[in-house]
């Protein structure tokens, strides 16, 4: 969708009620924020800075993104990869976050060997190998040993290539489609507008008119709990709207990459790791497995 596309967002910084809950839920790349500071005397026009007394707006998608939607998406994944934790992913390196241990699952990291003498040397192995009362089993490897593997699994999935082209041709349209996931979407879209009217114009009624509070909460309630729902699955389509659109795009990039090949690699080609694995699993020294950008899994 273009940046243009869709409708802007508005949403109130601060408020307990719904009312000054958002209008519609939409990805945001570029969002501005108003009222700031408020008149306090229309007469003078003195200002205050809005320290919480009246709500605050963003408006979002106002003007075109300076990023492509499809590219800030890409990087909203990666930077989920890298976020902290035990198996957090590293941009450091060519094999950093790369190899995982099939044992305990965390990544392997380089170590120096022998730092200070002439043996030194540097090895991949699993950062979590020391981490638990029982060690981990899987071996460490070398570089050259990592990139002999990796020519050994391309060579095994270029030998299909045709038949992995094809195939992602027949299934593209079906495994990322996201049409019916976009109608849900509007639909909650225009179902929380008229919730937030509805709830609004409820707030506004209780305020001119003496009516009964019992059922005033009640109906309060009611809209808020209807709201909360299709918000949170709201979050929930775009989400996956977002992650079928990614898991395409790289999918694509891997078969475009795919068809540029003419014929097995005789080397290790940095190009092809980059472009074509995703990662690789390692169980013992005999079974590694490589998994490529379209989710096929090849043993070297």
């Amino acid at each position: 969708m273009p940046a243009t596309a869709g409708f802007s967002c508005i949403r109130k910084c601060n408020g307990a009620k719904i009312d000054d809950y958002f209008r519609a839920v939409h990805s945001i790349n570029i969002k501005y924020r108003f009222q700031k500071s408020y008149t306090i005397d229309f007469l003078s026009k003195k200002k205050k800075m809005n320290e919480g007394e009246i709500p605050q707006y963003y408006v979002e998608n106002a003007h075109q993104a300076i990023i492509e939607p499809a590219v800030f998406e890409m990087v909203q994944q990666e930077m989920q990869k890298r976020k902290p934790g035990a198996n957090r992913h590293s941009g450091t390196g060519m094999f950093a976050s790369r190899i995982k241990c099939g044992e305990c699952g965390s990544w392997y990291g380089s170590k120096v060997w022998h730092s200070t003498s002439k043996y030194r040397r540097i090895v991949y192995q699993c950062n979590g190998k020391f981490k638990n009362a029982k060690k981990c089993g899987t071996p460490h490897f070398d570089e050259e040993a990592v990139k002999r593997l990796f020519v050994t699994a391309v060579n095994k999935l270029l030998t299909d290539k045709d038949e992995i082209i094809a195939d992602f041709g027949l299934i593209k349209e079906t495994l990322f489609d996201t049409a019916p996931l976009e109608a849900e979407r509007l639909e909650l879209q225009n179902e929380i507008t008229v919730v937030v009217e509805l709830t609004q114009k409820g707030v506004e009624e209780n305020a001119r008119f003496a009516i009964d509070q019992s059922e005033y909460q009640q109906r309060y309630d009611g809209l808020t709990e209807q709201y909360e729902k299709a918000k949170a699955r709201l979050t929930e389509i775009t989400g996956e709207i977002s992650d079928r659109k990614s898991r395409r795009e790289t999918v694509e990039n891997f078969i475009a990459e795919l068809e540029k090949q003419d014929g097995l690699i005789t080397e290790f080609d940095e190009r092809l790791w980059h472009s074509l694995l995703d990662y690789l699993t390692v169980y013992n020294a005999e079974d590694v497995r490589f998994t490529f950008r379209n989710g096929m899994e090849i043993t070297a």
